[in-house]
């Protein structure tokens, strides 16, 4: 059986199928090629190299012409990725036209062609990102709307709180979403530039055709022109590895709920199932949240690949050594992670499924109890605050101790019954009117959502 050398046994699980195509091998020698068959078509557009070159450069600029395991033996001596490729590519041309050869990444050096073909690499990535991310947020939306109504006990420190809503917990998911949305849109403008500088950034070696040939390709690679190269500036770059850390952190919490939802003892909430799915090696009946595993896998594993890249940040001078090294396969592996987490999100919020009448009994597990403040906020205004408060601890003690539901007890209250018909007081325990603003966070996050995607 053919197989492929590499670490491939995760992929399925941990990266997307497109993401792992943009941060191939061949995704990365394509990028830099196409860098170099842009820079040809700009320096003839200014007539800094003859036309007649261009063909033949833009015809060896397809990474299938390339032997990418001796590119990786090449790249072990010479440093960098760019010097072995643009040696094969100089041959690949002088093969079929000697003469076009000496135009080749004429007035470019290596990390031109490294980051500007990496930025097309995030070009692609983040166009999948934002699809997965817009087409999560829908799906969050419909069912934040689905269970806008449907009341599951609050959870802090991991006890039973007041009550709120299916709905309300998903749009909270949502609503770090719209602004991960949010956050790449605004930064898109400032990492989708050219990199363009030549040996120490000054284009020296292209004299008065320096600018013209640099605008040239910027729109040669539907890239901008910077300001200035950014060699040895990495905020770019960084500024997108925090945004997606962001990401990945947002949709841990997604799997670390969803997780915990899913626990046998809570059993309320539920990744879709499927053949195969969540199974153990040796208990037939386990249901294992496998895909809030990655989310929150990936969740722990960005921050540390996101602090490679923040310490890689004070680079040396002009050109940095061994701190740009450490970028290579670092911003890769964060999109690519992040792709994983988002293909197994949009799975989740799909197929989520929802047990109502469990999610009714565990808010009774507590006889009540969940809902005394709903009882001591009404109580207060008729006695005080103060008389109110002690009452109701006093009550909960006491149906605590006697095994209790909350409403008989306090129905046995003289001080209690004396301000409250038992009408009011089945109305204060029904969890069904204390979620107070539930529904509105629901339709506000939506309503967030609905405005970005128009």
């Amino acid at each position: 059986m053919n197989q492929r050398p590499g670490n491939q046994l995760f992929d399925a699980y941990f990266t997307a199928r497109d993401m792992r195509e943009v941060f191939c091998d061949q995704g990365r020698v394509q990028a830099m090629l196409d860098f170099e068959a842009a820079l040809a078509r700009a320096e003839a557009r200014v007539g800094l190299i003859p036309t007649s070159a261009v063909a033949p450069i833009q015809a060896a600029c397809s990474a299938g012409l390339y032997d990418f395991a001796a590119l990786g033996e090449a790249i072990a001596t010479a440093g960098n990725s760019a010097i072995p490729l643009v040696k094969a590519l100089g041959k690949q041309i002088a093969a079929q036209n000697a003469e076009a050869e000496r135009y080749v990444h004429l007035g470019a050096t290596s990390q031109d062609v490294m980051d500007s073909g990496l930025v097309l690499q995030l070009r692609r990535a983040l166009a999948l990102i934002e699809s997965d991310l817009a087409q999560l947020g829908q799906t969050l939306a419909t069912q934040a709307e689905r269970y806008v109504a449907t009341p599951l006990a609050g959870r802090t420190w991991l006890q039973h709180a007041t009550p709120v809503t299916l709905g309300m917990k998903i749009a909270g998911w949502l609503g770090a979403v719209t602004r991960s949305r949010q956050r790449l849109a605004e930064l898109k403008p400032r990492l989708l530039v050219l990199q363009f500088g030549g040996a120490s950034g000054t284009l020296a070696a292209l004299g008065e055709q320096a600018m013209p040939i640099a605008q040239a390709l910027a729109e040669e690679l539907q890239l901008t022109l910077p300001e200035q190269p950014w060699h040895t500036q990495r905020d770019r770059v960084v500024e997108f590895g925090a945004v997606l850390g962001l990401i990945a952190g947002s949709l841990g919490k997604l799997g670390r709920d969803v997780s915990l939802l899913m626990q046998t003892e809570a059993a309320e909430v539920f990744e879709p199932s499927a053949p195969g799915k969540g199974g153990s090696s040796t208990m037939p009946h386990k249901r294992n949240p496998v895909g809030a595993a990655v989310l929150i896998g990936a969740a722990t594993r960005v921050p540390g690949l996101l602090s490679t890249l923040f310490s890689a940040m004070p680079q040396e001078h002009e050109r940095s050594l061994g701190l740009w090294h450490a970028e290579w396969e670092t911003l890769p592996e964060i999109c690519c992670l992040v792709s994983g987490s988002l293909q197994q999100a949009l799975l989740i919020a799909q197929g989520l499924e929802v047990d109502a009448g469990r999610m009714a009994h565990n808010l009774d597990l507590t006889q009540g109890l969940v809902l005394a403040e709903a009882v001591s906020i009404v109580l207060a205004q008729r006695v005080g605050r103060d008389t109110a408060h002690h009452l109701l601890e006093r009550c909960c003690k006491r149906a605590v101790a006697e095994q209790r539901h909350l409403r008989a007890v306090l129905g046995d209250e003289p001080q209690v019954t004396a301000e409250l018909s038992a009408a009011e007081l089945d109305h204060l325990l029904d969890p069904a009117h204390y979620l107070g603003q539930a529904q509105t966070w629901v339709e506000r996050a939506v309503a967030e959502h609905s405005a970005l995607t128009a």
